[in-house]
Parts: structure tokens; C-alpha cells; sequence
């Protein structure tokens, strides 16, 4: 079962907010729902079952093959800072952790800081 694209960004703004993630805005990428830090997109939702992270390009082949059931890879991402995941299987607490990352990768240093102060 899928879920709706407003049900799937309501669990990413609750794991971000979890998470501390400060400075966090709502926000769209090429059209798609997204959240955003510091006027970069770091997820946004593709479609009912997928959600798009961004992600250090040297950091995609890892989790391709930690968890291909999870996150996967298409033509158009090849070469590109971003990873879809399945979001139908992913749980809370991986999420969680790639949002952290995602937020990591695209936030200015002066939040990264502040965070991990």
C-alpha cells in the first residue's frame, strides 16, 4: 500500500523535527514537495513511493549496496548528488539518519555548527 505524497512529507517533517534539524523550510524542488535548508533542497518527494535524498555522489554506491531494497539508483540520478529511496520501506529510524545526512551534506556551516554544538 502507498501512501499519500502529503502523508509521506508530514513523516519527513515529523523525523526532521525529531531529529533538531534547525532551520528547516517547506518548500518545493522542480515541482515536487521538499524540504529545505538554507534554500537548498536536501529531500523532496517524488511521487506516492518515493522520496529523493541528496547525497555526496561518493556516498551513493554504500547504500546501493547495503540496501537495494531501499534505495536505488535510475539513469537520470547517475552523476548526480541525490538517491531515491523506497519510502514504503524504509523505517523511522533510517529515515531519520539519511535526513540527518541530507541535512548535513546541504546546510550552511554556521547551522552545521550550531547543530552539533
Amino acid at each position: 500500500m502507498t501512501e499519500s505524497v502529503e502523508g509521506i512529507l508530514a513523516r519527513l517533517r515529523r523525523l526532521a523535527t525529531e531529529a533538531g534539524l534547525p532551520g528547516i523550510e517547506e518548500s518545493t524542488s522542480y515541482g515536487s514537495p521538499a524540504l529545505k535548508v538554507g534554500g537548498k533542497s536536501f529531500v523532496a518527494v517524488k511521487n506516492d513511493e518515493t522520496v529523493v535524498i541528496s547525497i555526496p555522489i561518493d556516498h551513493k554506491e554504500h547504500l546501493l549496496t547495503m540496501a537495494p531494497d531501499i534505495y536505488y539508483q535510475t539513469n537520470h540520478y547517475v552523476g548526480w548528488p541525490h538517491l531515491p529511496v523506497r519510502i514504503a520501506v524504509i523505517d523511522d529510524d533510517e529515515l531519520k539518519q539519511r535526513l540527518i545526512d541530507a541535512w548535513t551534506y546541504r546546510a550552511p556551516k554556521k547551522l552545521i555548527f550550531a547543530y552539533r554544538a
